[in-house]
């Protein structure tokens, strides 16, 4: 009796350079909109309009903020995306 060889199960993996390549672009193209979602939602449960206080007003103070908000969001996405 011949041995059956095990059923191949596909992956996510890449098996090729053009598969990785295209999975690092979708990836990335999550995690941006991700963050950009993140930092959205973030401005609006904050009073004011944070992202016309950065561009008109010119608050430094509230670009050191959004940015530290944008980093915090963009480490969960990391996170969550490497399992």
């Amino acid at each position: 009796m011949a041995a059956e060889t095990p059923p191949v199960i596909p992956t996510w993996h890449a098996q090729t350079l053009l598969q990785a390549i295209g999975n690092v672009l979708l990836f990335a193209a999550i995690g941006i909109f991700a963050a950009i979602v993140g930092f959205k939602v973030f401005d609006k449960c904050t009073p004011g309009d944070l992202q016309k206080e950065i561009i008109e007003q010119k608050n430094i103070a509230a670009a050191i903020v959004a940015a530290a908000v944008i980093i915090g969001i963009s480490i969960i996405i990391a996170a969550s995306m490497l399992g």
